[in-house]
C-alpha cells in the first residue's frame, strides 16, 4: 500500500523550507517536493543581485533577521554578509535543511494535483504521492511571464542572465520598474552602459513606506546618482504594449502612442506568472488575480491545500517579502499540527520571536516621519 504521507510540501526554497522546520519540530510525517535543487530561484538570480532587505545578525536583543525563516537563526551570521547574493542564500538555505533533517526529493516536478476525499494526489516525475495536507510553497520566480504584450519574446527577461558583464551592448531599455527592473539598470549602469527604463508605475515617487507597492530604500539610493549622471533615463506613467525588430534594432511601443528605439534586445522585467498557475483546478481567484484564501492561508476552494510564500495575498496585505510571509508558516503549521494532534509546544518560540502573525489588523501602518 501506498504511504499516506500527513503534509507534503512542494518547494524547497524559504517557505517549503520554513514550513517543513516547523513541521518536523513537531514529529509530522512530511515530504518536501523540489524540481530542481534546495532555493533554486536564488541560484538562478544574476551574479551580481543581492537581497534588497539587510540581514544582521541581532537576535540577542530582540531583533531577528529580516531574512531568516526559521528563529535564532541568521543569514548575516551564517554567511557573513549584509545583502546575500542569491547563491548565498542557497547555502542558508541548505543549512537549515540539513540541520532539522527535512526529507527533501530533488527534481522532482509535480505535473497535477488532485483531491479525492480526504486524500490528495501529486502525479509527478517520479510517480505518485499522497497525503492528508498540501502546503504549495512552490513559489513565484522560477515562472517568469515571457510574453505580457505582443513581441515581449524578442526581449531578455532578467531572470534570465546570470551576468550583467556578460550582456553586450551599451545602450539598452528596461521594461519595468520595480526593484529587479532597476536593479538591471543600476548593473547596467555600474558597466558604463546607458539604460532607458519604461514602467507602468513611478515606482520611484511612491509616497508609501510599503516595499511592496515602492523602490526600497536600497535600490532607489544606488540608482539614484546613475539617473543624475544620465547612465539611467526613466520614463514612468506608460505600458510598453508591443516590441518589433527592424534592421538596425528594435522598436518599443507604448500606450501613449510613443515609440523608443533600441540597438540591443531589450531587457524585460515584466514579473512572474507564479507557480499557482499549476493548480488551477484547486484555486479560485480575487480581484488582483490573487489565490483567495482564508484566515489560515488554507485555499477557500480546496480545504487542506495551503499556500505559503510571495503569492500569498490577503486583501490589500501584500506578502513578497520574507520577512513578511515567514511570519505566516506557524499559522500554516498550527492548523495542520492541532488537525493531526500533534505537539504544538515549538509554536510558543515562534511567537516569542514574532515569527507568528495571525491578527493582520496590524499589518500596513504608515511611517508618521
Amino acid at each position: 500500500m501506498k504511504k499516506i504521507y500527513d503534509v507534503i510540501i512542494v518547494g524547497a526554497g524559504p517557505s517549503g523550507i520554513g514550513v517543513a522546520s516547523i513541521l518536523k519540530q513537531m514529529n509530522a510525517s512530511c515530504l518536501v517536493l523540489e524540481k530542481e535543487d534546495i532555493g533554486a530561484s536564488f541560484l538562478h538570480w544574476p551574479e551580481e543581485m543581492r537581497f534588497i532587505t539587510p540581514s544582521f545578525p541581532a537576535q540577542g536583543f530582540g531583533q531577528t533577521d529580516l531574512n531568516a525563516i526559521v528563529p535564532k537563526t541568521s543569514p548575516a551570521y551564517t554567511l557573513d554578509s549584509e545583502h546575500p547574493s542569491g547563491a548565498d542564500y542557497a547555502k542558508y538555505l541548505n543549512v537549515l535543511a540539513e540541520h532539522f533533517a527535512i526529507p527533501i526529493k530533488k527534481g522532482v516536478q509535480v505535473n497535477q494535483v488532485n483531491k479525492k476525499g480526504s486524500v490528495f494526489s501529486l502525479d509527478t516525475s517520479a510517480g505518485l504521492y499522497q497525503s492528508r495536507y498540501v502546503v504549495w510553497a512552490a513559489g513565484q520566480y522560477q515562472y517568469p511571464n515571457l510574453r505580457p504584450f505582443p513581441g515581449a519574446d524578442l526581449a531578455t527577461h532578467n531572470s534570465l542572465v546570470s551576468s550583467w558583464k556578460e550582456v553586450d551592448g551599451d545602450d539598452f531599455i528596461v521594461i519595468g520598474g520595480y526593484e529587479s527592473g532597476m536593479d538591471a539598470a543600476y548593473q547596467l549602469g555600474k558597466l558604463g552602459k546607458k539604460a532607458t527604463v519604461i514602467a507602468r508605475t513611478n515606482t520611484w515617487e511612491q509616497d508609501t513606506s510599503d516595499p511592496s507597492i515602492a523602490l526600497s530604500v536600497y535600490t532607489y539610493n544606488r540608482v539614484r546618482p546613475l539617473i543624475n549622471s544620465e547612465l539611467i533615463t526613466v520614463v514612468g506613467n506608460t505600458a510598453v504594449t508591443e516590441i518589433s525588430e527592424n534592421a538596425s534594432g528594435y522598436d518599443v511601443y507604448t500606450a501613449d502612442g510613443k515609440v523608443f528605439f533600441t540597438p540591443e534586445k531589450p531587457i524585460l522585467a515584466a514579473g512572474f506568472k507564479g507557480s499557482t498557475t499549476l493548480i488551477e483546478n484547486l484555486v479560485t481567484r480575487g480581484e488582483h488575480d490573487e489565490v483567495l484564501v482564508n484566515e489560515t492561508d488554507e485555499t477557500v476552494a480546496t480545504p487542506g491545500l495551503f499556500l505559503a510564500g510571495p503569492e500569498l495575498r490577503h486583501g490589500s496585505h501584500i506578502f513578497c517579502y520574507i520577512y513578511k510571509f515567514r511570519q505566516r508558516y506557524a499559522v500554516i503549521a498550527e492548523t495542520i499540527g492541532r488537525n493531526l494532534n500533534l505537539d504544538l509546544s515549538v509554536l510558543d518560540m515562534y511567537k516569542q520571536e514574532n515569527f507568528y502573525l495571525d491578527d493582520l489588523s496590524t499589518c500596513g501602518e504608515m511611517c508618521q516621519c
